[in-house]
């Protein structure tokens, strides 16, 4: 198979964490016969500073030319600590979402059992917990209308919803429920928003052709709660896009590090992939981010490639890693390894230069406090 990939490294920790997506992508296409041609473009704070826009035509133009879109992070504090900038890297992420018509945000939670002890919540509570998470990405209060007052003491911003966006991701999640345990929950605010009251509605009326998939409705500051309290009760959440930022957010802290989740944003003709956290500036060039997130949002893209086989190796190999406590500084401050050796130890293992005896530190001659 050849495929061509956008590569929008982004800021901070962008560049570093796809290096060893990159890395890892290229050991399997050598293992299983494929070609991942890689063609990267600036987007964020680093085509700001290029070129004064957090999203070039020239970006656009390659994603749209591409079969799918691998992308870091972007953000930078410059643009953080300034509240009258008119241009900011966040832009840029919104903007492709917006140009490629990805509608729907899907964000995968599951734990390990290894990290049970860097979540907030017992490890009783975090048993069994799978969850997949889609979030509407392109309408809501993020893209409606927005406006402040002349003397700057109100503003509004507007949510709208029509019923095409919530036919066309809830179609998505009933699918999806029904390739796992046949549960969807819609999260809403149905008691108070008309725009979750149409949520409500399109929803019940789509459930009638998918008899097989139980569907339950939670309001989203007990779904908030629930999610704390007995998170393995769900299997699909469906929500709109605020609700689901805040969310999946929330349940990110399950698997004990930001660094581990992945994601994907679908289209009907586009799909881009991302680690769920930020451009962590604090850590950029310093060779200890965590690529798992990025890692793992590789063999997202390759199940959309249909190549199953692959993804699962990626996932496979992700697992005996953690399992054998091969770690970033996020997940051990002590015994850790680096960005670039937890690319190495997923693409040995792979590519199969790892074997299940190699589970001690001296084999990478690491120096470690035991």
């Amino acid at each position: 198979m050849i495929k061509k990939i956008a590569l929008l490294e982004g800021d901070g920790i962008g560049p570093e964490v796809t290096a060893q997506a990159v890395k890892v992508l290229k050991t399997l296409a050598d293992k299983f016969g494929h070609e991942f041609h890689f063609e990267k473009a600036l987007i964020g704070a680093a085509a700001i500073d290029v070129m004064g826009s957090a999203l070039p035509k020239e970006t656009i133009d390659l994603c749209m030319q591409s079969d799918a879109v691998f992308f870091g992070a972007v953000g930078d504090p410059k643009y953080d600590n300034d509240p009258n900038a008119k241009v900011r890297p966040e832009q840029g992420i919104l903007g492709i979402r917006k140009s490629l018509q990805l509608f729907a945000n899907i964000r995968p939670v599951i734990t390990y059992e290894t990290l049970h002890h860097l979540s907030p919540l017992k490890s009783k509570q975090l048993e069994g917990v799978d969850i997949v998470i889609l979030r509407e990405l392109t309408g809501g209060i993020y893209f409606g209308k927005k406006q402040t007052s002349a003397d700057g003491h109100s503003a509004s911003d507007e949510c709208s919803y029509n019923r095409m966006e919530i036919e066309r991701i809830a179609k998505l999640a009933f699918a999806h429920a029904q390739q796992r345990k046949n549960k969807l929950t819609l999260v809403d605010k149905a008691n108070v928003l008309d725009t979750s009251r149409l949520w409500r509605k399109v929803v019940q009326e789509m459930a009638v052709n998918f008899t097989d998939v139980t569907v339950d409705y939670m309001f989203v500051d007990n779904a908030a709660m629930q999610l704390i309290i007995n998170p393995s009760q769900f299997d699909v959440i469906l929500t709109e896009n605020m609700f689901g930022d805040i969310i999946s957010d929330e349940a990110s802290v399950l698997s004990g590090s930001l660094g581990m989740l992945p994601s994907a944003s679908i289209g009907d003709t586009a799909a881009l992939f991302e680690p769920i956290h930020g451009s962590y500036p604090q850590a950029a060039g310093k060779d200890i981010a965590n690529p798992t997130g990025s890692i793992l949002s590789a063999a997202m893209m390759l199940d959309y490639f249909e190549l199953h086989k692959e993804a699962a190796s990626i996932r496979e190999a992700v697992e005996w890693a953690i399992k054998n406590n091969y770690v970033t500084k996020d997940i051990d401050s002590v015994n850790f390894y680096s960005t670039t050796q937890m690319g190495d130890i997923i693409c040995d293992y792979i590519s199969g230069n790892i074997s299940n005896a190699r589970t001690t530190r001296d084999e990478l001659q690491k120096p470690t406090i035991i």
